[in-house]
């Protein structure tokens, strides 16, 4: 353990999902399946279901850092996970607050890909994300399109294309990488986790569901969660992977929307 604390705190920062899914909620949501208590900051509002976003309410800077400011003079962090960050602004007020008050994990989820392939950050964003953010994190979590835009590179479509782009994604000097590899397609979902230079596959099965709103922050936020519990890094990607299998699985018992539903994130209790 890296604290005195049975229960863990852990915060996300991201930004507001109203269909329960994603961002803020999801997060809140899968902390508290792992063991863990959750607090957040608010990047953005946003307009969306599990059909799409209609529109995005950005929060001022000034008031992230004010939220940020205001949880940490109070409550000891011990993870924090990042969500999406559109703004150089917003990205240097999020690793000021951070570097001045380091909690012991910084877990980096570099979304800037929706499901449909658009890319949802302008250049500004994405330049500012690798280069403020990346550095500050102990683990960052891009899948397949993130990884090919953070380095401006070709998106891979093997296993040893993820391998020859392992070297890449170090040198942008965050502590570790786990390139996702689910857009590999195929029955399995193997994960490429690239650490102080060396790799390993963690692997996973694919779940034959069409609830995936949400999984990427909910796999970053499930790590968040069991480094705060005293995890390894391979430990807690493993467990994680293991917990949002089933979450996959068991979506199939919610009717929630008409378009990409949310996982089950509370699939032991009901």
């Amino acid at each position: 353990m890296t604290h005195d604390r049975p229960i863990p705190n852990v915060l996300t920062i991201a930004g507001s999902d109203p269909s329960g899914g994603a961002g803020i909620q999801a997060d809140l949501k899968t902390f508290s399946a792992l063991g863990a208590y959750g607090t957040s900051a608010v990047t953005a509002l946003t307009a969306q279901n599990t059909r799409g976003v209609r529109g995005v309410h950005p929060v001022p800077v000034e008031f992230i850092r004010l939220q940020l400011d205001t949880l940490l003079d109070d409550v000891e962090i011990d993870a924090v996970k990042i969500g999406m960050v559109a703004s150089r602004e917003v990205a240097e007020a999020i690793r000021d607050t951070l570097q001045a008050r380091r909690p012991r994990w910084i877990v980096l989820d570099p979304v800037m890909v929706a499901k449909s392939g658009d890319v949802l950050v302008d250049d500004v964003g994405i330049a500012a994300v690798r280069e403020v953010l990346v550095p500050l994190a102990d683990l960052i979590t891009p899948n397949l399109p993130e990884a090919a835009v953070l380095l401006g590179d070709a998106e891979p479509r093997t296993r040893d294309e993820m391998v020859a782009m392992a070297p890449r994604l170090a040198a942008l000097r965050a502590g570790a990488t786990l390139l996702k590899g689910g857009h590999l397609g195929g029955e399995s979902c193997p994960d490429l986790l690239i650490s102080h230079g060396a790799s390993q596959w963690i692997e996973g099965t694919r779940i034959g569901t069409s609830n995936l709103h949400g999984t990427g922050c909910s796999l970053s936020s499930a790590i968040t969660a069991r480094l705060a519990l005293g995890d390894t890094l391979p430990q807690a990607v493993t467990t994680a992977k293991q917990w949002l299998e089933v979450a996959l699985t068991e979506s199939r018992r919610l009717d929630v929307g008409r378009g990409h539903g949310p996982v089950h994130h509370f699939h032991r209790w009901w």
